[in-house]
């Protein structure tokens, strides 16, 4: 598809490809060059907070999966029930 550049460096998407990638006015594109070539990806952005907490979880997984302390699950099912449990 062929679109133009234009006044402030500004394009647009076609219609098309925002349909299939539905995208959304407000979303977040990252924009970057490779070998010659535009690259524009969508991309969600999380507060550091979120990500940080994220983190953290993850390292405590992995300690707990070291000690032997993370609980495994033998299905969905079972995950699901004590999920709820909770």
């Amino acid at each position: 598809m062929l679109t133009e550049l234009r006044t402030k460096s500004q394009i647009t998407i076609p219609k098309e490809i925002v349909i299939k990638l539905g995208l959304s006015e407000g979303d977040k594109l990252d924009i970057y060059e490779n070998d010659g070539i535009i690259c524009i990806m969508p991309v969600t952005v999380y507060p550091k907070k979120y990500v940080e907490s994220l983190r953290n979880e993850v390292e405590q997984i992995k300690s707990n999966m070291k000690d032997g302390n993370q609980p495994t699950f033998s299905n969905i099912d079972a995950l699901f029930e004590k999920l709820e449990k909770n």
